[in-house]
């Protein structure tokens, strides 16, 4: 397989072409049916502070891993139409990341926490039943979060499964997701300390006509059921809680009204 680092893709916004380069980055491959060699990357995330990060990319999502947290600061990912029909297996067998440099989570970090916190998924297993290999990569613990149960199996469940029915709809969209860790969080771990997150993202691009759009949501890390529409935020007010700079390699005119507002219409909600 190709390294998904230092290749290019040209998307067309308007009558202007610009490149997204390389650098934390997302992949996928263009054919689902079988596990391509032909890889095709987009620039969409960047961190704005000095945090810990280690960017790892991976067949189906790219993470940057933070070590002081021993989470993902985001994790990144295309998902188009046919990744939405596979038939791979849920693999349910949690490992630690091979590419982390340093002491990688461990599946026993999560077993007798004190919140009992399930194993939250940030690039879900359900998106990549289109390949055993991105199966088994989602696994990794670099892709894991505590996560409140309720939450993990409601609310957050209910969004990666509106993130499909967009891909369906739209053809191909694009995901950026993490956890919201505050500046003292709490910790937990049997081997490692994993903070605990206060609350989770998602922003999520598709192409609209001769430009883009984005949707944003936020869900505390607790019990709870409400309506997607409650968890809707902009893009800005994401990155405001996130200190990161989301799609910031579109054109600034496109990027900076698509970003301050909710886009609802665009989005069959």
């Amino acid at each position: 397989m190709k390294s998904k680092l230092f290749l290019f893709v040209v998307l067309l916004v308007g009558l202007g072409v610009f490149v997204w380069t390389q650098s934390e980055m997302v992949a996928q491959p263009q054919s689902q049916s079988v596990e391509s060699n032909v890889i095709e990357e987009t620039k969409l995330v960047k961190l704005t502070d000095n945090r810990s990060s280690q960017v790892i990319n991976h067949l189906a999502y790219s993470v940057s891993y933070n070590d002081d947290w021993k989470l993902p600061n985001w994790v990144a990912y295309e998902l188009t139409r046919m990744e939405t029909i596979g038939e791979v297996e849920r693999c349910n067998g949690f490992s630690p990341d091979p590419k982390v440099k340093g002491n990688a989570v461990v599946h026993k970090d999560y077993t007798n926490n004190p919140g009992k916190y399930d194993r939250g998924h940030m690039a879900p297993a359900a998106d990549m039943k289109w390949s055993e290999h991105a199966m088994r990569e989602s696994f990794y613990t670099t892709n894991i979060c505590p996560q409140n149960a309720n939450l993990n199996r409601g609310d957050w469940n209910d969004i990666e499964e509106l993130v499909r029915d967009y891909a369906m709809r739209y053809g191909s969209v694009y995901v950026v997701c993490g956890p919201i860790v505050s500046d003292s969080p709490e910790y937990m771990g049997n081997y490692q300390r994993i903070a605990i997150p206060d609350a989770f993202y998602k922003a999520i691009l598709r192409k609209n006509g001769d430009s883009w759009t984005a949707i944003g949501f936020v869900c505390k890390n607790e019990a709870g059921s409400k309506p997607i529409l409650y968890h809707i935020r902009t893009i800005d007010e994401i990155e405001d809680m996130v200190a990161i700079d989301l799609f910031y390699s579109l054109p600034d005119d496109i990027e900076n009204k698509m970003e301050s507002e909710d886009n609802i219409l665009d989005w069959a909600l």
